[in-house]
């Protein structure tokens, strides 16, 4: 979910005994630590998230404990400080992981009841101490049916040792939640299938991260890349979404992800320019990646034409061989009913910098509140 500061799947990123514990839908959006100096937490207008997501901390991964240094408490310290005091206030959430974490590490730590304690242990110690409302665990992404397995039996003795410390500490309980794929299953060599089972009885929520299907890894062809209806197959948030209301999931408990950035393509031919258009490799950007607010500068300072496409619910403009694929204000709007439509928990950003004078998750709040 680090795409400003590597390019893998990403993420912006939220509760019931589960979903009491948080009283309102979530709108969410995440934080990339690595914009401390430029968007600080303390520009984030509260008024449009009801969650906020640290992005990102990653255990050791050898004792899967975490090593702070002073210069990331510090970042730590002031993320929870600005946030709280903000008018209105929010829930932060630290999430672990992300996309350049890999699975790798969580694969080694979730394989034993020891490696898990220890992890658990050091993440309570860590939320508590810093001043965050949950934790949010960003696995990208289990990769074999037991990785999955054993990703439920995390969620189990997440879940007793949250509630036991919040019994033993008189504090409100930790909240609890995960970043997975759009749909809920991992196909690789074989098919891994989430622990939906586990999921609705530990989590408060997951955030589907339903963005990412095309990208500088289908170099070829344009896509959409958070594409709400596919055309021609299943790659959508629509499928995911649905997907994981089939796999049983608690619909309170699902929230839906949407990009705040685009992914650009080098067409072959500027007159060859629609979704699906023959590409040669990459366009501009940080490696083919644009936050929103860079599209927006990229179409006025190109004079792009810019088409929104009613097949997808997604945008795309072009100048010359430039091509970008993301979403506007009005395939946000529509993702956003269609969410409502399907009564889940409610969605969230990855960025929430990467909006334009906060016009989408303006326009996404008014819309879901509505």
């Amino acid at each position: 979910m680090d795409f400003l500061k590597a390019p893998t799947l990403f993420l912006v990123v939220l509760s019931l005994t589960i979903w009491s514990a948080t009283s309102a839908p979530n709108r969410g959006g995440y934080w990339p630590s690595w914009a401390k100096d430029s968007f600080p937490p303390s520009r984030i207008q509260t008024a449009y998230f009801t969650h906020v997501y640290y992005a990102f901390l990653s255990p050791n991964k050898d004792t899967f404990q975490y090593n702070i240094d002073a210069t990331t408490a510090s970042v730590l310290t002031n993320f929870n400080t600005a946030l709280h005091r903000k008018n209105p206030p929010v829930k932060t959430m630290l999430s672990i992981g992300g996309g350049s974490a890999g699975t790798e590490l969580f694969t080694r730590m979730a394989s034993s009841a020891n490696s898990r304690a220890s992890f658990i242990r050091s993440t309570i110690q860590v939320a508590r101490k810093y001043g965050f409302d949950g934790a949010d665990l960003d696995w990208e992404y289990p990769e074999t049916q037991t990785a999955m397995n054993n990703f439920g039996l995390l969620l189990d003795e997440w879940r007793v040792a949250v509630n036991n410390e919040a019994t033993s500490t008189g504090k409100p309980r930790l909240l609890l939640s995960a970043a997975t794929r759009h749909e809920p299953e991992v196909i690789d060599n074989g098919v891994a299938k989430y622990p939906v089972a586990s999921i609705n009885k530990n989590l408060d929520w997951i955030n589907a991260m339903c963005y990412d299907y095309h990208g500088p890894w289908t170099p070829d062809a344009t896509g959409a890349p958070a594409a709400l209806y596919d055309p021609n197959g299943s790659l959508s948030t629509s499928n995911g979404l649905q997907s994981w209301i089939s796999a049983g999931i608690q619909r309170q408990k699902l929230v839906m992800g949407m990009p705040l950035y685009g992914w650009t393509w080098k067409l072959k031919n500027p007159s060859v320019n629609g979704i699906g258009a023959p590409a040669a490799g990459i366009g501009p950007g940080n490696e083919g990646a644009m936050l929103y607010s860079e599209v927006q500068q990229f179409n006025a300072q190109n004079n792009a034409r810019v088409v929104y496409d009613t097949q997808t619910v997604s945008y795309y403009s072009y100048s010359g061989t430039s091509w970008i694929g993301y979403d506007d204000v009005n395939s946000v709007q529509r993702k956003v009913q269609y969410a409502k439509t399907l009564n889940i928990g409610g969605y969230f950003f990855w960025t929430a910098v990467g909006d334009q004078d906060w016009k989408i998750s303006r326009l996404a709040s008014q819309t879901w509140t509505a």
